[in-house]
C-alpha cells in the first residue's frame, strides 16, 4: 500500500515515531496528553508533510456520559491546560489538510492556527469535528474565514454558553474589517450537539453568513433564541433539526426548509412562516400550541404517548399525510372516527395512519383512513370504541364498516 495509506497510531510512546515522513496522507496521534514538552511535536514537523489530508489529534477523555467532567476530576490543572495548549499549537498542518478530528482536547483554548490572524495552514480544510472539548469555552474565531470549509460538527462542549458575534466576525469591535469575502462561505453542515450549557447565540441581521448552509443540527442545548442573522441569511437551508433543545419557545422565518424535525424540545410552542416546508417531524414537545404559514406541508410525523388528546393545531394545518404515535387510549379515541371527539382534527387530512403499542408490540393497534376516495380501517373493537376503554382489545382481520 505504500506509505501514503499509514495511519500512525501514536500513544504514549510518541517519542519512538518515525521521523518526517513526506508522502503521509493519513496520521492519527493519540494519548498526547503524555507529552512532556512541545518539542516532540516541534520536531516531527507536521507541517512539512505536504500531502497529509487527514489529521486526528487526540487525548484521554475527561468527560462522562453527562457531558461533564468525570466524577473523580474535580478540574483540570492550569499547568496541564497549558502543557496541552503548546502542545498543540506546534502541530501545525499543512496547508494541504482536508480533514481534521480534534478529540478529548482539554485545553481553555483552541490551537493558535485555528484563530483569524493564522488561517492560512488551513486553507484547505474541508471537514473540521472537534468532539469533547472539555475546557474550552469560546470557539475559535478563524473558522469562518476558512475558504473550503464545507462541515463544521462540534460534539459536548460543556464549558460554552455563549458563541458571540466575533464567530462570524472576528474583528467586529473595529469599523474597517479585515476580513475580506462572506463569513464561512462554504459551509454547508453544520452541527453542534451537546453543548449542555449554551444559551446565547448572537447573529444579527445585518451580518451575511454561510451563504450555502443546507443542514442545520442543534442537540441537547439551552439555546433561549434562534439568532436573527441565522434565519434572515440561510436562504440555501433545506434540513433543519432541533433535539432537546431547553427554553426555545419558537421557530419562525425559516423560508427554505423543507425537512424540519424537533424532538423533545420542552418549551417550544409555535413554528410558523415555513412556506417550503414539506416535511415535519414532532416529537414529545408537550406545548406546542401553534403551527401555521407551512402551506406546502406534504407530511407530519406526530409522536407523543403522553397525549391526552390530539393538538389542535392540527386544524390549522392541511397535511397530505399524517402518521400518529400514540397512546392506545388516545387511539381507542380516534378510532371513533366521525362519532368522536378527536375527528374534527385529522379528518381534513388526505391520509391518517395512527398507530398505538401494547405489551412490547410495536404498533400492534392502527386506524387508517383515507379522505378521497373515503376510507376508515381499524383494529379496535367497536365495543372497545363504544366503552371508551382499552380492555378486551381485539384483532380484526378486516375493519369493521362504518
Amino acid at each position: 500500500m505504500g506509505f501514503q495509506h499509514i495511519w500512525m497510531v501514536i500513544g504514549v510512546a510518541l517519542k519512538n515515531w518515525p521521523g518526517p515522513l513526506s508522502q503521509l496522507t493519513r496520521l492519527r496521534i493519540s494519548g498526547l496528553e503524555n507529552v512532556s514538552s512541545s518539542s516532540f511535536a516541534t520536531k516531527e514537523r507536521i507541517g512539512e508533510k505536504v500531502r497529509l489530508s487527514y489529521l486526528f489529534l487526540e487525548c484521554t477523555s475527561r468527560i462522562g456520559h453527562d457531558g461533564q467532567l468525570v466524577k473523580d476530576e474535580e478540574g483540570i490543572p492550569e499547568e496541564q491546560q497549558r502543557q496541552i495548549e503548546e502542545i498543540f499549537n506546534e502541530l501545525h498542518p499543512p496547508s494541504s489538510l482536508e480533514n481534521l478530528v480534534i478529540r478529548w482536547y482539554f485545553g481553555q483554548r483552541l490551537p493558535s492556527w485555528m484563530m483569524s490572524t493564522a488561517i492560512v495552514p488551513l486553507g484547505s480544510l474541508r471537514v473540521l469535528m472537534m468532539d469533547d472539548l472539555v475546557s474550552c469555552s469560546e470557539l475559535p474565531n478563524g473558522l469562518c474565514q476558512l475558504p473550503c470549509l464545507e462541515l463544521l460538527q462540534i460534539v459536548c462542549a460543556p464549558a460554552i454558553k455563549r458563541i458571540g458575534p466575533e464567530f462570524l466576525q472576528p474583528n467586529h469591535h473595529s469599523h474597517h474589517h479585515s476580513q475580506v469575502g462572506v463569513p464561512f462561505p462554504r459551509l454547508s453542515k453544520l452541527k453542534f450537539n451537546d453543548l449542555v450549557d449554551w444559551e446565547e447565540w448572537e447573529w444579527e441581521e445585518q451580518v451575511k453568513a454561510m451563504p450555502i448552509l443546507e443542514e442545520l443540527i442543534l442537540k441537547k442545548c439551552k439555546l433561549r433564541h434562534v439568532p436573527p442573522g441565522l434565519a434572515f441569511h440561510s436562504t440555501a437551508l433545506k434540513i433543519l433539526g432541533i433535539y432537546d433543545v431547553k427554553h426555545l419557545r419558537s421557530l419562525e422565518n425559516f423560508t427554505s426548509v423543507v425537512h424540519l424535525d424537533v424532538f423533545r424540545n420542552t418549551d417550544l410552542e409555535r413554528i410558523s412562516n415555513l412556506p417550503k416546508l414539506q416535511k415535519l417531524i414532532i416529537i414529545e414537545c408537550p406545548k406546542m400550541k401553534v403551527l401555521e404559514g407551512m402551506p406546502a406541508l406534504h407530511k407530519l410525523d406526530l409522536e407523543d404517548y403522553d397525549m391526552q388528546t390530539l393538538p389542535r393545531y392540527l386544524q390549522d394545518i392541511k397535511p397530505g399525510h399524517l402518521l400518529l404515535d400514540c397512546s392506545l387510549w388516545l387511539l381507542t379515541s380516534i378510532a371513533a372516527g366521525k362519532h368522536g371527539p378527536e375527528w374534527d382534527k385529522f379528518s381534513h387530512a388526505q391520509q391518517v395512519k395512527a398507530y398505538a403499542d401494547d405489551e412490547g408490540i410495536p404498533r400492534k393497534w392502527y386506524m387508517l383512513y383515507t379522505r378521497d376516495p373515503f376510507r376508515f380501517k381499524t383494529n379496535i373493537s367497536r365495543s372497545d370504541i363504544t366503552q371508551g376503554g382499552t380492555r378486551g382489545l381485539l384483532t380484526l382481520k378486516h375493519a369493521p364498516r362504518r
